[in-house]
């Protein structure tokens, strides 16, 4: 069973990494170690643009946000969930990194995309699972819970010119 310790060096782990990784490719990558909301690193090239970057990092292969409503909003009817609107991203140029880590360095695996990608691909996937049960959650009508498996990432695996693309 994890622990709370386990899961926060996992965490670390993975912002440095990521962190280190942003470094190799020529940008200038500061970790702020969970104390700042949204994101976890800001990346800045030899110019002073810059971009925000999100960094979730576990050892399973698959990553939890908790709830659907970071994306967009949902709305009841009786049991039955309905998408609505879709959310702005929190901050602006925010990137984010899902870092699997490996029980050897060369095991490690990143994948990287917008919030943009992310909110797509998270909200095709839960209407996918709403459709297929006609609107309800199959376990827990009123759950709001979201989760990304690895994949469903790997068309962004080592898809660092995203972050070139995006510092402005």
């Amino acid at each position: 069973m994890a622990s709370g310790r386990n899961n926060k060096l996992v965490g670390q782990t993975g912002e440095y990494l990521v962190a280190a990784e942003l470094s190799r490719r020529g940008l200038i990558a500061t970790t702020f170690t969970g104390n700042v909301p949204h994101y976890d690193i800001i990346v800045s090239d030899e110019i002073g643009r810059h971009a925000s970057v999100q960094v979730k990092a576990g050892r399973l292969g698959s990553w939890q946000f908790g709830n659907i409503s970071l994306f967009c909003e949902i709305v009841f009817e009786n049991k039955r969930q309905i998408i609505t609107t879709v959310k702005a991203a929190p901050v602006q140029r925010l990137i984010f990194v899902f870092a699997k880590i490996g029980d050897e360095p060369s095991q490690d695996r990143f994948y990287v995309l917008t919030w943009s990608e992310l909110q797509e691909l998270v909200i095709s996937k839960y209407a996918d699972l709403l459709l297929r049960n006609n609107g309800t959650r199959p376990r827990k009508w009123d759950s709001l819970h979201v989760a990304v498996k690895e994949k469903v990432l790997f068309p962004y695996r080592d898809n660092w010119q995203v972050i070139h693309d995006n510092l402005a």
